[in-house]
């Protein structure tokens, strides 16, 4: 199984990546288990220069939602914390989102793996605040239970047959889609800077949210953090829920 991560050998840079970095040397910093790649680009630190970018590059055909995040990232941006769009485009050879980098850290960085305390409760109180400040009423994406199935079935993917009916919604917010630890930053104090990776987001149930990142962080940070998090979020375990929403986050 392929997973997500650092490159562990040599990345070549696509063209597109190349003309972007006008001159820089592109640093691979992620590869994901479909393909995708992401580069830093430094800042040329001259006053009114090149800014310092993140730039992800989609092959063609692997179904990245490069242009889903774009939009989404476009939408969050006057609400919460998230890198600003630079530049979108696609080519026969794939898509790209270069974004302006932001002024923190991975929550899954060296120093913050070695510090899960202060991770995970940056992890929870980050969360909260994105579903606090994203507002319904006004979101035009959704992530509800039933567009996720039928995004699944128009991909080819069979979705076991046992998978329960979908409980009642607790609280409907805007999620993120995916918001394992990788894709939180974290300021220099530990304390929560803002939110990567959102090309799913949309409104649905928060534990739709809850129980990935519940489940996420004994991947990065070991067993036992589960209840750290829930509180530094503000809400009591909910068995049942966490349980539909980690079977349909598997079946999707």
């Amino acid at each position: 199984m392929k997973l997500s991560g650092p490159p562990t050998s040599p990345v070549p840079v696509p063209p597109s990546v190349a003309a972007l970095a006008r001159g820089r040397r592109p640093v691979p910093v992620w590869r994901n288990e479909l393909g995708g790649l992401t580069f830093r680009l430094d800042g040329d630190g001259r006053p009114g220069g090149e800014d310092p970018l993140f730039v992800k590059w989609a092959p063609s055909g692997s179904a990245l939602p490069l242009a889903a995040e774009a939009e989404r990232l476009r939408w969050a941006a006057p609400y919460t914390p998230v890198p600003e769009v630079r530049e979108y485009g696609s080519d026969a050879d794939g898509s790209w989102l270069a974004t302006r980098a932001l002024p923190a850290e991975s929550a899954v960085a060296p120093r913050w793996k070695a510090d899960p305390a202060t991770a995970v409760r940056a992890l929870g109180t980050g969360l909260r605040a994105l579903h606090d400040r994203l507002p319904v009423a006004e979101c035009p994406f959704t992530w509800s239970v039933a567009h996720r199935l039928e995004v699944a079935r128009r991909a080819g993917i069979v979705v076991p047959a046992d998978l329960p009916d979908p409980p009642p919604a607790d609280l409907l917010v805007v999620c993120h889609g995916d918001p394992c630890a990788p894709n939180t930053l974290l300021h220099e104090d530990g304390s929560w800077a803002a939110h990567v990776d959102m090309g799913a987001l949309g409104v649905a149930d928060r534990w739709a949210d809850l129980a990935v990142v519940t489940r996420n962080i004994d991947w990065n940070y070991g067993p036992g953090w589960e209840r750290t998090l829930l509180d530094a979020y503000g809400i009591a375990p909910d068995p049942v829920r966490t349980d539909f929403y980690r079977r349909l986050w598997d079946a999707t």
